[in-house]
Protein backbone atom coordinates (compact mmCIF):
# COMPACT_ATOMS: atom_id res chain seq x y z
CA UNK A 1 0.00 0.00 0.00
CA UNK A 2 1.40 3.14 -0.92
CA UNK A 3 1.94 6.38 1.49
CA UNK A 4 -0.97 8.40 2.29
CA UNK A 5 -0.61 12.23 1.05
CA UNK A 6 -1.27 15.07 3.48
CA UNK A 7 -1.79 18.78 3.42
CA UNK A 8 1.44 20.93 3.77
CA UNK A 9 1.99 24.89 3.78
CA UNK A 10 5.70 25.94 2.23
CA UNK A 11 7.15 29.26 2.57
CA UNK A 12 9.42 29.43 0.04
CA UNK A 13 11.80 31.67 1.28
CA UNK A 14 12.34 30.48 4.75
CA UNK A 15 11.92 26.55 3.33
CA UNK A 16 9.44 26.58 6.48
CA UNK A 17 6.93 23.24 5.58
CA UNK A 18 4.26 23.52 7.90
CA UNK A 19 1.11 21.16 8.47
CA UNK A 20 -1.29 23.97 9.68
CA UNK A 21 -2.13 26.90 7.57
CA UNK A 22 -2.32 28.54 10.90
CA UNK A 23 1.36 28.02 12.06
CA UNK A 24 2.87 31.06 9.77
CA UNK A 25 3.51 32.56 6.66
CA UNK A 26 3.22 30.20 3.50
CA UNK A 27 3.26 30.68 -0.12
CA UNK A 28 2.18 27.36 -1.64
CA UNK A 29 -0.21 24.49 -0.67
CA UNK A 30 1.23 21.05 -1.82
CA UNK A 31 -0.04 17.61 -1.12
CA UNK A 32 2.83 14.93 -0.03
CA UNK A 33 3.74 11.68 1.51
CA UNK A 34 6.47 11.12 4.38
CA UNK A 35 8.83 10.27 2.04
CA UNK A 36 8.60 13.23 -0.61
CA UNK A 37 8.62 15.79 2.42
CA UNK A 38 11.94 14.47 3.18
CA UNK A 39 13.34 14.71 -0.23
CA UNK A 40 11.75 18.67 -0.54
CA UNK A 41 13.53 19.11 3.15
CA UNK A 42 16.49 17.99 1.70
CA UNK A 43 16.73 20.06 -1.47
CA UNK A 44 15.84 22.86 0.96
CA UNK A 45 18.86 21.54 3.22
CA UNK A 46 21.15 21.54 -0.15
CA UNK A 47 20.51 24.78 -0.97
CA UNK A 48 20.73 26.39 2.02
CA UNK A 49 24.21 25.20 1.83
CA UNK A 50 25.33 26.21 -1.65
CA UNK A 51 23.55 29.80 -0.78
CA UNK A 52 26.47 30.18 2.52
CA UNK A 53 28.98 28.63 -0.33
CA UNK A 54 27.80 31.60 -2.42
CA UNK A 55 27.83 34.05 0.37
CA UNK A 56 31.65 33.32 1.12
CA UNK A 57 32.06 33.77 -2.85
CA UNK A 58 30.94 36.51 -3.34
CA UNK A 59 33.37 38.06 -0.50
CA UNK A 60 35.61 38.62 -3.69
CA UNK A 61 34.44 40.72 -6.21
CA UNK A 62 36.51 40.17 -8.90
CA UNK A 63 34.59 36.60 -9.63
CA UNK A 64 31.77 37.37 -11.58
CA UNK A 65 28.00 35.88 -10.69
CA UNK A 66 27.64 33.50 -14.06
CA UNK A 67 31.07 32.01 -14.37
CA UNK A 68 30.75 30.53 -10.33
CA UNK A 69 29.74 26.97 -9.89
CA UNK A 70 28.13 27.92 -6.58
CA UNK A 71 25.34 30.20 -8.33
CA UNK A 72 24.69 28.02 -11.24
CA UNK A 73 24.09 24.94 -8.35
CA UNK A 74 21.85 27.10 -6.39
CA UNK A 75 20.00 28.01 -9.46
CA UNK A 76 19.62 24.56 -10.54
CA UNK A 77 18.56 23.95 -6.61
CA UNK A 78 16.01 26.47 -6.94
CA UNK A 79 14.04 24.89 -10.10
CA UNK A 80 14.08 21.40 -8.83
CA UNK A 81 12.61 22.93 -6.02
CA UNK A 82 9.82 24.60 -7.64
CA UNK A 83 9.36 21.39 -10.08
CA UNK A 84 8.37 19.21 -6.94
CA UNK A 85 6.33 22.13 -5.60
CA UNK A 86 4.53 22.04 -8.89
CA UNK A 87 4.05 18.75 -9.35
CA UNK A 88 3.29 17.93 -5.47
CA UNK A 89 0.82 21.64 -5.68
CA UNK A 90 -2.55 22.47 -6.18
CA UNK A 91 -3.70 23.98 -8.89
CA UNK A 92 -3.43 27.15 -7.10
CA UNK A 93 0.31 26.58 -6.36
CA UNK A 94 0.85 25.33 -9.81
CA UNK A 95 -0.87 28.68 -11.22
CA UNK A 96 0.95 30.35 -9.33
CA UNK A 97 4.17 28.71 -11.03
CA UNK A 98 3.19 28.93 -14.43
CA UNK A 99 2.38 32.76 -13.75
CA UNK A 100 6.12 33.31 -12.56
CA UNK A 101 7.27 31.64 -16.02
CA UNK A 102 10.71 29.47 -15.11
CA UNK A 103 9.34 26.03 -15.79
CA UNK A 104 8.52 24.24 -18.71
CA UNK A 105 5.76 21.64 -17.80
CA UNK A 106 7.21 19.23 -20.42
CA UNK A 107 10.69 18.83 -18.11
CA UNK A 108 8.13 19.07 -15.52
CA UNK A 109 6.32 15.80 -16.44
CA UNK A 110 9.60 14.09 -17.18
CA UNK A 111 10.88 15.01 -13.53
CA UNK A 112 7.86 13.84 -11.59
CA UNK A 113 9.26 10.28 -11.32
CA UNK A 114 12.12 11.84 -9.41
CA UNK A 115 9.74 12.40 -6.48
Amino acid sequence: MGEQKQSYYINIQSHDILRDPFEGEWDVKIEATESQLAVLERLFDQNDETDWESFFRAQFPFLEYHHQPENMEYDQQMLLIYTMLFYLGDEKTRAHIRQMGILNEDIVNQQKDRF
